[in-house]
């Protein structure tokens, strides 16, 4: 059963799309319909703006989101998954691409979660940072002994990333080092995503989530909050509004789709981050980037 997997934030590059923009119509009716709906021409940033430009939260996400969906575009008829799931922003990508949201719902939450987390950020300062080389046990006991700091994203076995206060990350760093990881890398994110803080964010977030529609997707959706797959509209209603506020169960999402049949997973988006996650989790796994 083939897989798709749609990512999320950081893996934007400078050009992203415009190969796709330049060589399929159906695409550049896609982007310039974006163009429209969200009334200023986020493709010149995509294709031409500078990296700093690509990182603030309220453009990156709405990027990534395009882009991913312009491949889909590209793939016509020969996109037919038996199943998907999205690393955080990603699952907004997931859903549209099975069906579940229309692409104009999609946009508008991605837009609007994209201000609501910025807006969040720039209330209360805070921060992430990756851990590798410790498992998720040990990374889990020292964000209990430290205030307001919480494993985020189960990336692969032996990368998690921790998020929370400034100082609380700091003070847990050099916790985790001293305990073995290998390495513990600050990230250049806006604030602590999938963690308390976001909190402001999901309450704005959830009355636009109340307000679309959803459909039964096409295939199943494995959701980040609790690794599970799901198609019906309700739930997958109900773990969109969680999602911001809780961490993203990546590794538990590639075992359970591996065990549910997944044979081939195929990276719809830029970059090639997701893959390299799934090859960390199971070496055997068929890996196709877009």
């Amino acid at each position: 059963m083939r897989a798709y997997l749609f990512p999320g934030q950081g893996s934007q590059f400078t050009g992203m799309a415009k190969d796709l923009y330049e060589q399929h119509a159906a695409v550049k009716d896609l982007l310039e319909h974006a163009n429209d709906l969200l009334g200023f021409r986020i493709t010149e940033v995509m294709f031409n703006g500078t990296e700093e430009q690509l990182r603030e939260t309220a453009v990156t996400q709405p990027a990534i989101f395009l882009h991913s969906i312009a491949v889909v575009k590209t793939m016509g008829e020969n996109f037919q998954p038996g199943m998907a799931a999205g690393h955080s922003l990603g699952e907004f990508s997931a859903l549209v691409a099975a069906g579940a949201l229309t692409f104009e719902d999609g946009l508008m939450l991605v837009r609007q979660r994209a201000l609501a987390m910025q807006e969040a950020c720039d209330a209360t300062p805070s921060t992430m940072a990756a851990v590798v080389g410790l498992d998720d046990a040990a990374v889990e006991k020292i964000c209990t002994e430290i205030a307001q700091v919480v494993p985020a994203n189960y990336n692969c076995p032996g990368q998690l990333v921790i998020s929370g206060s400034v100082e609380g990350v700091q003070l847990a760093s050099e916790k985790l080092k001293s305990a073995g990881a290998r390495m513990v890398v600050p990230l250049k994110v806006a604030g602590a995503f999938h963690s308390p803080y976001m909190e402001p964010a999901r309450k704005k977030l959830e009355s636009a989530i109340l307000q679309v529609k959803l459909k039964t997707p096409v295939c199943p959706v494995y959701q980040n909050v609790d690794a599970k797959a799901h198609d019906i509209p309700d739930v997958i209603r109900e773990n969109l509004i969680r999602q911001l506020t809780a961490p993203v169960l990546w590794t538990q999402t590639i075992r359970n789709m591996i065990a549910d049949g997944a044979i081939s997973f195929t990276e719809a988006g830029p970059g090639k981050v997701l893959s390299g996650l799934v090859k960390k989790t199971d070496k055997a796994a068929e890996v196709v980037n877009s």
